[in-house]
């Protein structure tokens, strides 16, 4: 079984989930922020980080991957349509906010292409592309512990803005609607801001997708 612990980081508290196995081994999803304080906490809880898996590559996601990357020695995972988000400033979006820093890493590793199951380590995991909120946004399932780690297309009674470069509110909620609410009711939501939540609370409370 799965340990799911989240970190909300940097001026806009954007959740960094680290997975962890039963003898250690994890993987970091989105480390957006604060890198010496999860370098930190990765070495006091012993830890064994294998990977680096970000859900989409908006600034606040990803500020913090290299600090985290360097100090590992491990591979960083991104949709190949938002390769560039790594290295680019303006298309992550750390330009449009005078005052926070750029955000400039190096280049992923790894690109994901497609859809589907995927083996990292002892870790196996589902990735299903999940666009709307940016183009390559993705979400991680992990089917046998009931869990996803969606990034900033759903919300705890909300949904990822669209407002921002390559969004789509059409596509954002086809994306919910047959990728993420088709998950079992008991499924645990873990979104990119805010608190966990459920396919089947969303269907009944969310206003953006029930229609209230």
């Amino acid at each position: 079984m799965y340990k799911v612990t989240t970190y909300p980081l940097g001026p806009i508290q954007t959740n960094c989930y680290i997975i962890q196995d039963e003898i250690k081994n994890c993987l970091l999803i989105d480390p957006g922020e604060e890198g010496l304080r999860l370098v930190s906490e990765i070495k006091k809880n012993e830890l064994n980080p294998w990977a680096i898996m970000l859900t989409h590559g908006h600034f606040d996601h990803i500020g913090a991957v290299d600090v985290v990357r360097d100090e590992f020695n491990i591979p960083v995972y991104i949709h190949e349509i938002e390769k560039d988000t790594l290295t680019n400033p303006e298309q992550n979006g750390s330009t449009r906010y005078p005052g926070l820093p750029l955000v400039k890493n190096k280049e992923a590793d790894f690109l994901l292409t497609d859809e589907g199951v995927k083996d990292i380590g002892p870790f196996t995991f589902e990735v299903l592309h999940t666009p709307g909120h940016s183009p390559g946004s993705v979400t991680y399932v992990f089917s046998d512990d009931r869990f996803a780690i969606v990034g900033d297309t759903l919300f705890n009674q909300g949904v990822g803005r669209t407002d921002l470069p390559g969004g789509n509110t059409e596509i954002l909620l086809s994306s919910i609607h047959n990728k993420l609410l088709t998950l079992g009711d008991d499924f645990i939501i873990y979104p990119g801001h805010g608190s966990p939540t459920t396919p089947s609370h969303e269907m009944e409370m969310n206003p953006f997708l029930n229609g209230f």
